[in-house]
């Protein structure tokens, strides 16, 4: 009989994570020229996106009655899983809200109305979008036609949101939650990003180092 003497699993080493997705930023510029391009039903999707930044699976799944203008924000209960449409969980990080800006409710108000579907973006005749078609007969010939440069991926829209947020001084922790991840999931798919948003931590420290001074200035005065 032959016994193992060492562990298979310390052998084959640690598990490989592959590589970070590489970080593509849409300027607002491009995605302007994007929406141009594409048909009117779609023509709002690349701003939404950017400024939301759901999943691709994610707006796929979105429904009219998941947008609370009330409360300012969308609310993500489901996804696109192998063509079919699936529920969260309540406990999956994915299902959340996300905060709505101007833009967001600019591109919302800009699609065309549709009765026969709840979706906000559905197939051309509704139902459910085949995101593969509208990757080859909408995003592809749109980016060509816009001469945005490429790599120009609809994935890359998320990461646009991703730039915008922590360029406007969101915090790992609440991008992470908006995002539906995990920090370690920012800081590894955007670990450059990140420390491009370092450089303004001092001087947001400095204004609120000043303002708490000039609020002990006022109270030193009135005692």
């Amino acid at each position: 009989w032959g016994y193992i003497t060492r562990n298979p699993a310390k052998l084959a080493g640690r598990n490989r994570q592959p590589a970070p997705r590489s970080v593509r930023v849409f300027s607002r510029g491009e995605l302007d020229a994007i929406a141009a391009e594409l048909s009117l039903m779609y023509a709002p999707l690349p701003i939404f996106a950017a400024a939301t930044g759901l999943r691709p699976e994610e707006w796929q799944a979105l429904e009219r009655r998941d947008v609370d203008r009330r409360a300012g924000v969308v609310n993500v209960l489901r996804t696109v899983s192998d063509g079919e449409m699936v529920e969260l969980a309540k406990t999956n990080i994915s299902r959340r809200q996300v905060p709505l800006t101007r833009r967001a409710l600019a591109a919302l108000d800009a699609l065309p109305a549709r009765l026969d579907s709840t979706a906000i973006f559905p197939a051309p005749k509704g139902g459910l979008l085949n995101l593969d078609n509208f990757r080859r007969r909408q995003w592809r010939p749109a980016i060509e036609a816009s001469g945005v440069r490429t790599p120009a991926r609809i994935y890359d829209l998320r990461s646009t949101f991703a730039s915008d947020a922590l360029a406007a001084g969101v915090s790992v922790f609440e991008l992470a939650r908006v995002m539906g991840t995990s920090v370690r999931m920012i800081e590894r798919h955007y670990g450059a990003l990140l420390d491009g948003a370092t450089a303004g931590i001092a001087k947001r420290l400095d204004a609120f180092d000043a303002d708490r001074d000039r609020v002990a200035d006022v109270n030193a005065k009135h005692t």
